[in-house]
């Protein structure tokens, strides 16, 4: 299962734009937080949990590259940054990493849990089995929203709709879910609304 929010940029990302991201000439205005549901919370580093891992980033990948070429069309700088070294995967790197974590716990408000010099997310429903994810665009948080919205609609065509986020405290709102099954569906179906 895979669960997405659109945010206005948390202050790190604000404040540290030119670090993070040099190339980028617009400010980031939106963030698209994804968190995937995992088998069980990667604690330690096994072979199974490193298969895991390398199976929920190619999933986020293959949605994320389709959500920055169509903000490209549409004039929007856009990028993803890598869940295992914080760097993007588009733009040339800056001197600071992207933690998803702390980006996850910025927006969203769910706690952190450490283990080392491991952070782990802590999910009010999944716990620590989740593995998080970033997108960052210079488009407005409506226009990130509408867009992801139209490739979660065009996996839902003929399905009723995925139910919309249920607002939380301090203006968070919950994330939309998406099933595994209707994901894969999504890397083939991202045309421009």
């Amino acid at each position: 299962m895979l669960q997405y929010s659109v945010h206005a940029p948390p202050e790190f990302i604000r404040t540290h734009l030119d670090q993070l991201l040099p190339s980028w000439s617009l400010p980031v205005l939106s963030v698209l937080v994804v968190l995937q549901l995992c088998q069980f919370a990667f604690w330690e580093r096994t072979a199974d949990t490193e298969i895991s891992k390398n199976h929920f980033r190619q999933q986020f990948v293959e949605f994320g590259s389709g959500i920055v070429l169509q903000l490209g069309t549409m004039g929007h700088l856009a990028d993803l940054f890598e869940p295992r070294t914080g760097w993007p995967m588009v733009s040339p790197p800056g001197q600071l990493r992207l933690s998803d974590v702390k980006v996850v716990h910025s927006t969203l408000g769910y706690a952190i849990n450490h283990s080392g010099p491991c952070a782990m997310i802590v999910h009010p429903t999944w716990g620590r089995a989740v593995y998080p994810s970033t997108l960052v665009s210079s488009a407005p948080p409506h226009v990130l929203e509408s867009l992801v919205g139209s490739i979660v609609a065009n996996l839902y065509s003929a399905d009723p709709p995925v139910s919309r986020g249920i607002p939380l405290a301090a203006g968070r709102s919950e994330p939309t879910c998406l099933t595994a099954s209707k994901l894969s569906v999504a890397f083939l179906n991202t045309t421009t609304p």
